[in-house]
């Protein structure tokens, strides 16, 4: 039997072979998922700061002295961890969600299912492009707010976990969405009716304790949650929900989201069909 390789003319390219991590290949996948929401910083970047700038002028500005103390911190610095991990929550989702959908719409998925690139090595480069652009967000945030809400840091591993970990999960969670949004109005309406409202009604403006129920057990079903409750805690010291139940919680749903998205990028879920 003749040796297919052999056969083959010695003047074709061959087919590079990678036994570890295409390292080459995800640092690659990751700046351009960066590069893609830097190009219009304006829209991705500035746009959510104002955003969150209007909502500390109307919750906390127009309602000066109105609001009392949340558990003796004064309402500004309540408020503002919990603007600032919106605007990430949001921007992560967004990033990882629009990036799939446009090279669905565009036909340019082949960007990044042509070159060799794993299924992990793809879960990798959008989510760390996703959280990436989830940081910068927060970290502008946080600066802009600083004349409204002064800030401090009780705990700076509570920020740097639950701060990382929501991006990753959330950038994950934009994957399946891309995935499985066949055009722009299915995207805006799974961040409009299910992102959206899972933010706001996580205790972003209020306890949840002082809740009625049954909304104030429900609440506790919702991670975003414990995400802000413990991205809180990193700034003010006070948590409302047991803080070793974020943290768990937080660590599971970003491996079990890391392999689900493995899992469908594996199967080429409405991508190679």
């Amino acid at each position: 039997m003749t040796d297919l390789a052999s056969t083959r003319p010695s003047g074709l390219p061959q087919p590079r072979s990678y036994p570890g991590v295409n390292w080459i290949g995800v640092r690659t996948l990751y700046f351009r998922e960066v590069r893609r929401f830097w190009k219009v910083g304006a829209q991705t970047v500035a746009g959510p700061v104002v955003t969150t700038l209007l909502y500390m002028m109307v919750f906390v500005v127009a309602l000066q002295g109105s609001r009392p103390p949340l558990h003796g911190t004064p309402f500004a610095e309540f408020v503002a961890p919990g603007l600032i991990m919106m605007a990430m929550l949001n921007n992560a989702f967004a990033n990882a969600s629009s990036s799939l959908i446009q090279a669905k719409v565009m036909n340019t998925a082949t960007d990044f299912l042509t070159p060799p690139l794993s299924p992990m090595e793809l879960t990798i480069g959008f989510a760390l492009g996703a959280a990436t652009r989830g940081l910068v967000v927060g970290l502008v945030t946080a600066v802009c707010v600083l004349p409204f809400a002064r800030l401090g840091i009780a705990n700076v591993v509570a920020i740097v976990w639950f701060g990382g970990l929501a991006c990753l999960i959330m950038g994950m969670l934009g994957v399946f969405a891309g995935l499985w949004a066949q055009k722009f109005d299915q995207l805006a309406a799974v961040q409009n009716f299910i992102i959206m409202p899972m933010t706001f009604l996580s205790g972003t403006f209020y306890l949840v304790e002082r809740l009625p129920e049954p909304f104030a057990t429900i609440s506790h079903f919702n991670p975003i949650f414990y995400l802000i409750d413990g991205f809180r805690y990193g700034f003010i010291g006070q948590a409302e929900s047991t803080l070793w139940i974020g943290v768990v919680m937080s660590a599971a749903l970003t491996v079990g989201m890391a392999v689900a998205c493995w899992l469908v990028f594996r199967s080429g879920w409405r991508l190679k069909s």
